[in-house]
C-alpha cells in the first residue's frame, strides 16, 4: 500500500476543500458536511465513504469512464499512478463545479417562486377591490342577510344529451402531432413517441364520431414518408370509423399534414422548428373542410370546428395558433408535462443545460404555457395532476382560477384576468376490436395449455399464451404482469429488483414483462436499450430464469389475451411508473377480462358492459399501481387494488405479496373492479367531455371568420396585363371618348369607368376582392436606425419590391401587404416619402399585428379583425402593470413610460428611454401570466418601444386571417424581411409561405430583448435547412428581386 499513499493525501485535500465547505469570517474554510457527519452519535466518520457518497456520486460518469479507459490501457505503473492522480483531481473539480451550478439553479428556482408569489398577491389585491357591480349588489343586501352563509356558486353546466343534440352536426378537430399514428395495428412501444397517447387519441376520435350530434372528427398528425417506417404513415388520409347508414355522421379520419423533411421520421424533441409549418397546413385543411361540410349540412355557410383539442405540448401550441386564427375554442390535454419532468431531472442531479440539450425542455415548457394562455379548458386525468403538476406553471394558479370563476358566475369584473378551467375526465377505453377465441368455460383452457394435452390443444388457444408460458418452469403459479414501453420512467428495473430480492414472492408467483417490441436491442434507442439491458442483467443477477417471461414481440390484438392469461392464473397487474398521467393500462385490465369472456367469436359493444360484468363474475385482475398520477383517482373509483411508492421496492414487494397471498382480498378487488368499470367507458367519457366543452364555449365569443365571396374578376385587374390598347377600348361600348384627351388619360378614365360598372352593391370589402390575387407580397422589413427612426432603406425596399413584382409576375396578379410594428400615423408618414401610392397596398397591418387597415376603403380599420383578436385582451387593466413588471430591478421610474401617440384600443405602447435596461419579452410575459394577464409582447423600432397587444394578435396571425378571408393559400405568400427585426421576427420566417431575407436592409433589431440566457434558442423555432427561406445579397435592385421571385417558383 506504500505506493498508494498519495491517495490518502488527495483524499485529505478533497476533504479540506470539498464541495461542502463554508467560508468563515477570517477567510478560512471549514467543511460543514464533514463536521456534521463527525458529530452524529454512534457513527464514525469514514473518509472513504464520504468520498464515494459526496464526491464520486456527484460527477459526470461519462467523463470518469473516459479517464478510466485511459488508465487501464496504460501499462506503465508510474504513468498509471499519474493518471489516477489526475483523475482524482478531476473528480474533485467536477464535483465542486456541479455543486456550484446546482446552488445557482436552486437560487433561480427560489427567485422564480418568490416572483410567482408576488404575482399571485398582486392579482389577489386587485380582485379584493369591489367592482361597481359588486358594490351595487352589496348595497342591496340588508344587515340580516349579510350574516347568512354565502350561497355556493353552482355550475350551470348541462349534461350532454344525445336526444337533443342529434341535429347539431358538430365538426371536432383533434391534434396529436408526434409519433406514429394509425388506426389499426398501432405500433405502441415502438419508440418513446409512440405510446399510450397514440392509442388514446385514436380511440377518442372513434368514440366522438359515434356520438349523436357529431358530424365529423378529424385527427391531425404529421405525415411521414420515410423508409424507416411503414408506408401507411405517408398516406394523407385514413378513415377511422365508417359511419352507419342513417346516422347522419361523416365518421372519423386521420389527416396527415406534411411538415419538416418528408423522408425522415423526426423525434418530438426535434419537431419544434416545424410547428408553424404544421399550423399552416392544418389551417388550409380546416378551412377547406369547413367549406365542404357547410355545403353539405349548413346551407353553404362554413361549419367551423366546435372545438380544437391539442394533445401534448407540441399539438397544444398548434391548437393555440389555430384557435387564434379561426376564433374557435381550444382544449388542451398535457399527457406529460415539461416542468414536472424538468424538476424531477434536476433532483436526479442533471444540469439544466444538459436537460435542455437532450429534451428541448424550455421550448416545450413555453409551448405548454402558450397552451394555457389560449385554452378554454384543460383536461386532466386526476386532481393530483392539477395541483402538483399544472400548479408549477406561471399561467395557472388553482386559487386564482376559482376566484375568477366565482366572479364570472356572479357577473362581476375580473379586471382583464383569465385562468383556464381544469376538469378531471376519466379516460375511456375501447376493446370492441378484440375477437375472442372459441374456448371452454372455467379453467379448462389454461389446464390444457400447461397439462398433458398441451400439444393437441395448442392450436385452439391464443398464440400469445404459448409465447409467455414457454419461459416458465412452473406455469401454474400466479403471474405478476407489467406492460409498458422500455422507458426509464416506467420504473421496470425497480419492480424487478423488488421481485428478485423477495424470496417469498419468488416462491409464490411468476413475472411477465411486456416491454414493447424489439428485434435487436442494439438497434433500439439509447434509453430503451439501457432499460432492456438492465432487465437482462438483473434476471441473471438474481437467477430468475424460469420465473420471468420477457417476449420480444406482441401485437396490439394480443394485449387482451395477455391480461386474460394473468387473470386465469389469479395473478396481479402492476404499474410501477414514477409518474403515470393516465394509467390506461389499469382500466384496460378490467375491460380485457370482460371482453375476453364474451360469446364465442363475438365482438360486444360497450353498451352491454353492465350485463357482461355479471357473466364474467369469475374473472378479473387486481392492481398494484404508483401513487403518483392517474392511478390514484382510478383506484379510488374502482377500489380494485393498492397504491405504492414507486421508489420503495420493499413497498412494491409487500403489496404484491399481500394481494397474491390473501385470496379473499384478491377476490374482493376483482369483484369491485368489474362492478365499477362502466365509469370508464368511452360513451361516458364523450358525454362528460362534450358537456364540459359546451359549458366552456359559453365563455368564448360567438363571432366566426367569414370567407369572402369572390365575384367575377374585376376588369381593372384583368386589363392591367393586356398590352393591346384596341382590345381595352373595344370592351366598353357605352363609354364616350373625349377626343381632346391623350391615349394614357383616355386609358385611365376608361379603366375607372369599367371598374365602376363592374362594381355591385354591398360591402366595400367584397367590392375590392383582393382574393382574386394569385399571390400576396408581404413587406415586413423592420428598417430602423439606432434611435428607432425609420430609415431610407424602408422606402427603397417598398419601391424596389413593387417594381420587382411587376417585372416578374405582373401587377394585376399580385397584392401587396405591409406589416409593421409602428403605429398607423408613423406608417403613413413613412409611405408618403416613397414614390408609391398608399392605395397600391391591399392591406396595412400596424402596431405589431393589432390593427388592420384597407387603403381601398379609405384606411378604415377592419372591425371584424378587431373583434377577432380582442378575446382575453385586458385593455386598460394592464396599462399600469406593464411598466412595473418590465422595468429592471434597479431601473428608474422613467425607464419605460406609456406612449399615448402610438397606443390604441388594441395596443398599449410604451417608450423605452435610451440606454435604459428593461426585461426580456420572456420575463415580462412570465410576470404577466403570474398575474392572470394573457398578452402578446413585441419590442419594436430597434428596442426603443414595447407594444403590448392581444394574445391572438400578431403580424403572422394577421396574414393567416387575410389568407382565410381572401381565400389565398399561405403558400402563395412571399414575405420580405431583413436579417434581424422586431422580437416577433422569428414568426415571420417559418410556415408555408416563402421568406426572402434582404441582407443588409436592417441594421438595428430588437432580437436581443426576446429571450433570456436560459430560454430556448432560434434553432428551436426556425429550421436550419428550410427550403422556404432564401437570401438576397445587399445589392437588391428590382432586377435582383425579380430574379429571386422567379427562383422561388410559387405555383
Amino acid at each position: 500500500m506504500a505506493g498508494n499513499e498519495w491517495i490518502n493525501g488527495y483524499l485529505e485535500a478533497i476533504l479540506d476543500a470539498g464541495s461542502g465547505k463554508t467560508k468563515m469570517n477570517d477567510g478560512k474554510f471549514k467543511l460543514s458536511k464533514f463536521e456534521e457527519t463527525k458529530q452524529k452519535e454512534g457513527q464514525l466518520f469514514s473518509p472513504t465513504k464520504y468520498f464515494v457518497e459526496e464526491v464520486i456520486n456527484s460527477f459526470d460518469e461519462s467523463d470518469l469512464h473516459r479517464t478510466w479507459v485511459k488508465v487501464i490501457a496504460t501499462r506503465n505503473t508510474r504513468e498509471r499512478s499519474n493518471r489516477l492522480e489526475n483523475m482524482c483531481w478531476r473528480i474533485w473539480h467536477l464535483a465542486r463545479k456541479k455543486k456550484q451550478i446546482a446552488w445557482e439553479d436552486a437560487q433561480r428556482l427560489a427567485k422564480r417562486r418568490l416572483e410567482r408569489e408576488q404575482g399571485r398577491n398582486d392579482a389577489a389585491d386587485d380582485l379584493s377591490e369591489l367592482s361597481e357591480g359588486e358594490k351595487e349588489k352589496g348595497d342591496s343586501i340588508n344587515a340580516s342577510e349579510s350574516l347568512k352563509e354565502i350561497p355556493r356558486i353552482n355550475s350551470d353546466m348541462q349534461i350532454w344529451s344525445e336526444d337533443d343534440k342529434s341535429s347539431r352536426n358538430l365538426y371536432i378537430v383533434l391534434i396529436s402531432m408526434h409519433g406514429l399514428v394509425r388506426g389499426d395495428n398501432m405500433e405502441i412501444g415502438r419508440d418513446s413517441d409512440t405510446g399510450g397517447q397514440v392509442k388514446y387519441v385514436v380511440e377518442l376520435a372513434r368514440a366522438l364520431a359515434n356520438t349523436e350530434g357529431v358530424y365529423r372528427v378529424d385527427l391531425l398528425t404529421r405525415q411521414i414518408a420515410s423508409p424507416e417506417v411503414d408506408s401507411s404513415y405517408g398516406e394523407p388520409n385514413e378513415m377511422l370509423s365508417c359511419p352507419s347508414d342513417g346516422t347522419g355522421s361523416c365518421g372519423a379520419y386521420i389527416i396527415r399534414i406534411p411538415c419538416g423533411a418528408r423522408d425522415k421520421y423526426i423525434a418530438k424533441e426535434s419537431l419544434w422548428p416545424y410547428i408553424h409549418e404544421f399550423v399552416d397546413g392544418a389551417l388550409n385543411h380546416i378551412v377547406n373542410m369547413a367549406r365542404a361540410i357547410g355545403e353539405q349540412v349548413n346551407g353553404g355557410k362554413p361549419t367551423w370546428p366546435y372545438v380544437i383539442h391539442g394533445h401534448y405540448a407540441d399539438a397544444g401550441e398548434v391548437a393555440a395558433h389555430l384557435s387564434g386564427a379561426l376564433n374557435v375554442p381550444m382544449v388542451l390535454t398535457g399527457h406529460s408535462l415539461g416542468r414536472n419532468k424538468f424538476e424531477q431531472l434536476l433532483k436526479q442531479g442533471r444540469l439544466p443545460k444538459d436537460i435542455n440539450a437532450s429534451y428541448k425542455i424550455m421550448r416545450r415548457i413555453e409551448a405548454e404555457e402558450l397552451g394555457l394562455d389560449a385554452s378554454e379548458m384543460v383536461v386532466t386525468s386526476t386532481r393530483q395532476e392539477i395541483e402538483m403538476q399544472w400548479g408549477l406553471y406561471d399561467g395557472f394558479d388553482l386559487k386564482l382560477e376559482r376566484k375568477l370563476r366565482v366572479r364570472r358566475q356572479r357577473g362581476v369584473s375580473c379586471f382583464g384576468r383569465f385562468m383556464p378551467r381544469m376538469v378531471v375526465i376519466p379516460p375511456g377505453m375501447d376493446f370492441s376490436y378484440v375477437t375472442t377465441q372459441d374456448t371452454m368455460g372455467g379453467d379448462t383452457d389454461l389446464k390444457s395449455l400447461i397439462g398433458n394435452d398441451r400439444t393437441q390443444s395448442k392450436r385452439n388457444l391464443p398464440p400469445m399464451w404459448s409465447e409467455v408460458m414457454r419461459f416458465f418452469t412452473n406455469p401454474h403459479k400466479p403471474t405478476i404482469l407489467a406492460l409498458s414501453r422500455p422507458d426509464p420512467k416506467k420504473n421496470v428495473t425497480t419492480l424487478l429488483k423488488a421481485f428478485g430480492e423477495c424470496q417469498p414472492l419468488r416462491e409464490l408467483a411468476n413475472m411477465t414483462l411486456i416491454l414493447g417490441n424489439r428485434d435487436d436491442i442494439e438497434d433500439m434507442s439509447n434509453s430503451s436499450s439501457v432499460v432492456l439491458t438492465t432487465v437482462l442483467k438483473l434476471i441473471d443477477k438474481y437467477d430468475l430464469y424460469g420465473q420471468v417471461a420477457y417476449p420480444k414481440h406482441h401485437k396490439q390484438s394480443d394485449v387482451p389475451d395477455i391480461y386474460r392469461l394473468a387473470a386465469k392464473t389469479k395473478g396481479v397487474f402492476i404499474n410501477p411508473a414514477l409518474v403515470e398521467p393516465f394509467g390506461l393500462t389499469i382500466i384496460e385490465v378490467r375491460f380485457s377480462v370482460l371482453f375476453s369472456e364474451s360469446l364465442h367469436g363475438q365482438q360486444l359493444p360497450l353498451s352491454s358492459l353492465r350485463n357482461l360484468s355479471k357473466r364474467a363474475a369469475a374473472y378479473g385482475l387486481p392492481v398494484v399501481a404508483t401513487k403518483n398520477g392517474g392511478p390514484v383517482d382510478i383506484l379510488k373509483a374502482l377500489n380494485n387494488g393498492l397504491l405504492v411508492d414507486p421508489h420503495d421496492q420493499n413497498a412494491i414487494a409487500d403489496a404484491l405479496l399481500k394481494l397474491l397471498a390473501d385470496k379473499n382480498m384478491w377476490s374482493e378487488c376483482r369483484k369491485n373492479g368489474l362492478k365499477n368499470i362502466h365509469r370508464f367507458s368511452w360513451p361516458e367519457h364523450c358525454r362528460n367531455y362534450l358537456s364540459h366543452v359546451e359549458h366552456s364555449r359559453n365563455r368564448h365569443p360567438n363571432s366566426h371568420l367569414e370567407i369572402m365571396t369572390i365575384p367575377g374578376e374585376p376588369l381593372s385587374d384583368s386589363l392591367r396585363d393586356v398590352e393591346d390598347f384596341s382590345l381595352r377600348f373595344s370592351m366598353e361600348g357605352d363609354f364616350k371618348l373625349n377626343a381632346e384627351l391623350d391615349a394614357v388619360t383616355r386609358q385611365k378614365n376608361l379603366i375607372e369607368a369599367i371598374t365602376q360598372k363592374a362594381s355591385f352593391n354591398g360591402n366595400a370589402s367584397v367590392t375590392h376582392s383582393p382574393g382574386r390575387r394569385q399571390m400576396l407580397i408581404v413587406i415586413a422589413a423592420d428598417c430602423y436606425d439606432s434611435d428607432g427612426n425609420t430609415t431610407e432603406t424602408f422606402q427603397a425596399t417598398i419601391k424596389n419590391v413593387m417594381k420587382a413584382a411587376g417585372l416578374s409576375l405582373g401587377l394585376g396578379r399580385v397584392g401587396f401587404i405591409l406589416v409593421t410594428g409602428s403605429s398607423l400615423g408613423e406608417t403613413m408618414e413613412a409611405i408618403r416619402r416613397c414614390t408609391v401610392n398608399i392605395e397600391d397596398f391591399d392591406a396595412i397591418v400596424c402596431n405589431s399585428g393589432s390593427e388592420l387597415y384597407f387603403p381601398w376603403r379609405d384606411m378604415v380599420a377592419d372591425g371584424d379583425y378587431e373583434a377577432h383578436v380582442e378575446y382575453r385582451w385586458p385593455g386598460e387593466n394592464v396599462r399600469s402593470v406593464v411598466p412595473r413588471v418590465a422595468r429592471a430591478e434597479d431601473g428608474a421610474e422613467d425607464d419605460i413610460v406609456g406612449f399615448v401617440d402610438a397606443s390604441s384600443s388594441r395596443c398599449q405602447s410604451y417608450s423605452i428611454k435610451p440606454g435604459a435596461e428593461t426585461r426580456k419579452v420572456d420575463n415580462i410575459r412570465q410576470r404577466l401570466r403570474m398575474r392572470g394577464f394573457r398578452c402578446n409582447l413585441v419590442y419594436t423600432r430597434a428596442g426603443s418601444r414595447l407594444n403590448v397587444v392581444p394574445l391572438f394578435a400578431s403580424r403572422i396571425q394577421a396574414l393567416r386571417y387575410l389568407s382565410i378571408r381572401w381565400g389565398i393559400d399561405l403558400s402563395k405568400m412571399v414575405v420580405f424581411v431583413g436579417e434581424k427585426g422586431d422580437t416577433d421576427y422569428e414568426d415571420l420566417l417559418v410556415g408555408l409561405h416563402k421568406t426572402l431575407i434582404l441582407r443588409g436592409s436592417v441594421m438595428y433589431g430588437s432580437e436581443k430583448l426576446l429571450h433570456g440566457e436560459d430560454a430556448f434558442k432560434r434553432e428551436d423555432v426556425v429550421p436550419p435547412d428550410s427550403p422556404n427561406i432564401a437570401y438576397i445579397e445587399e445589392s437588391y435592385e428590382p432586377l435582383d428581386l425579380s430574379a429571386a421571385l422567379k427562383a422561388i417558383k410559387i405555383k
